[in-house]
């Protein structure tokens, strides 16, 4: 049985009496002179039902026909409401299931910080595993040249890891390391190390600035089973090279973010 299917046999609270109080006190949809389409209007009723009832994560929610009659709406303006709130990450929908109140998801700072991804969570009640793909000396290709500012003849330290939160896999990340800097780095243990604090504590190596890009992108076949969500899903792909406190290059990565589990999170100065 698959994680969806486990959610939605938890217990339920019949909701249809609150719906229908909310669509009283509104005397209906159509006659509120809020001037907003119905399918808004509905959506701003589930809203407030989730708040007033405080809903836990993947309650269900009343199917279709109950919002259908209560609200005195058709199905294509309930579908329309529901599938705002989906698109919205409030809620979720299950085939054949219903919709269930979506998980709170969280909000991480790592890209804008020079912390690093385990650094962040650090002082959180999460936490933080990596599964070690590959660590190993490699010769680099022409845009780890550049950006690392190596020599094609030189070799780097390829390291590829998924980091998981709480035993889920969130993030899919091939990283590449300026053996100059770092030399012997292939053979140091990292199975339960973060980077950014092996770097500092092994070599002295202080993070002082990074740039960063990111792009909206889909999950290939390997990178989804990796993270296990499907295949096409939508992920954030993201490039980053960190320099230390000489500014000079030491890592360089690309990697791949789930998004259904957390959001970024910037703060531009």
């Amino acid at each position: 049985m698959n994680e969806g299917h486990r959610r939605a046999r938890r217990a339920e609270t019949n909701l249809v009496p609150t719906l229908k109080a909310l669509a009283d006190r509104d005397n209906g949809l159509r006659d509120n002179g809020s001037g907003l389409p119905l399918w808004s209007q509905l959506k701003s009723a589930l809203l407030t039902l989730i708040v007033t009832e405080k809903l836990p994560e993947n309650a269900r929610l009343p199917s279709e026909s109950e919002l259908c009659e209560s609200f005195g709406v058709s199905r294509t303006v309930v579908r329309e409401a529901l599938n705002q709130l989906v698109s919205e990450r409030v809620i979720y929908k299950l085939q054949g299931k219903g919709a269930f109140v979506a998980p709170k998801r969280d909000d991480h700072g790592f890209l804008g910080s020079n912390i690093g991804f385990s650094g962040e969570l650090h002082h959180t009640n999460h936490s933080v595993s990596r599964a070690i793909l590959r660590q190993e000396l490699v010769k680099p290709d022409e845009r780890v040249c550049r950006m690392l500012g190596v020599g094609a003849h030189e070799s780097v330290v390829a390291l590829d890891r998924v980091l998981s939160v709480d035993g889920m896999p969130r993030i899919l990340v091939y990283t590449f390391i300026n053996l100059r800097l770092a030399p012997g780095f292939e053979q140091v243990p990292m199975q339960n190390r973060s980077l950014y604090d092996t770097l500092s504590r092994r070599y002295g190596i202080t993070m002082k600035r990074a740039e960063r890009w990111l792009e909206a992108a889909t999950a290939t076949p390997e990178q989804a089973e990796l993270l296990g969500i499907a295949a096409g899903a939508p992920v954030i792909a993201i490039e980053s090279v960190t320099y230390m406190q000489t500014d000079e290059a030491v890592e360089y990565y690309t990697a791949v973010y789930r998004t259904d589990q957390a959001r970024l999170h910037f703060i531009v100065k």
